[in-house]
């Protein structure tokens, strides 16, 4: 794959990324919205803040150009990523075309990027924990991730150089079982992140979570289906004398 193409990939992974960022961040505002409100003044209570102090960006700002500000840049950055990761993936992980690559790219991205760190670190509203660990917290959760990746990519290797011997079916078994492995032991041995603080409610902390979930879902779903339509007129165009023999008939 030559320069040219990858960097038309990589500006429709960026376009696709900021254009799935609009469902992903409807669905944050309608459904993780709620919960944060919730811990803020769970927060207020607990600690009594003062009415009187002035706030630098106002709650309603947070919760709308802001979370569209952070929701949209997120999704153009691992866009971007999710597009050269598909450049390199494309071909190597088996015979698929450009919207199924772009579609296993995508899952990959929300499971080892995101699903599996959060099983460690899971999400925790931003009003709850101590702020003296929050660089702590960050630090291990991009570990994870880092961890995940990796971890991830050398299954996928693996399960290419056991297929030979064990068939693709067996081959991907024992990649998977491996990867589960690797996970496991790295989740007992790290350090715990959790730092929610008592008696804060069970139910939305789960809520929150959950929301924090979906957005993701939400946004590598949508970035999946499209990217992969906008990768397949890059790679796969339609010949030209079947386009006049369509727009003919």
């Amino acid at each position: 794959m030559n320069s040219t193409v990858v960097r038309t990939l990589l500006v429709r992974g960026m376009l696709a990324g900021l254009v799935a960022g609009i469902p992903a961040l409807i669905f944050a505002y309608l459904v993780g919205e709620g919960p944060v409100d919730a811990a803020i003044a769970f927060e207020s209570a607990q600690y009594h803040h003062e009415a009187g102090g002035e706030e630098l960006v106002t709650r309603g700002v947070q919760s709308t150009a802001g979370l569209a500000t952070g929701v949209l840049v997120y999704g153009v950055a691992v866009g971007g990523i999710a597009a050269l990761a598909f450049c390199f993936a494309l071909g190597r992980i088996g015979r698929f075309g450009a919207r199924a690559t772009a579609a296993l790219t995508a899952l990959a991205a929300f499971g080892a990027g995101y699903l599996v760190p959060m099983l460690k670190y899971p999400a925790n509203p931003p009003a709850v924990g101590n702020p003296d660990t929050l660089d702590q917290r960050t630090a291990l959760f991009f570990l994870m991730i880092a961890l995940s990746g990796l971890l991830a990519i050398a299954a996928v290797l693996l399960g290419r150089r056991l297929a030979p011997r064990l068939g693709n079916w067996n081959a991907s078994v024992a990649a998977g079982g491996a990867f589960v492995a690797a996970m496991t032991v790295a989740m007992v041995f790290l350090p715990s992140g959790e730092n929610v603080p008592k008696g804060f409610p069970a139910t939305d902390l789960w809520e929150f979570r959950l929301a924090a979930i979906g957005v993701q879902a939400v946004l590598w779903t949508a970035f999946g289906v499209l990217f992969g339509y906008a990768a397949e007129r890059v790679l796969e165009p339609k010949p030209a004398g079947r386009q006049v023999s369509e727009v003919g008939a």
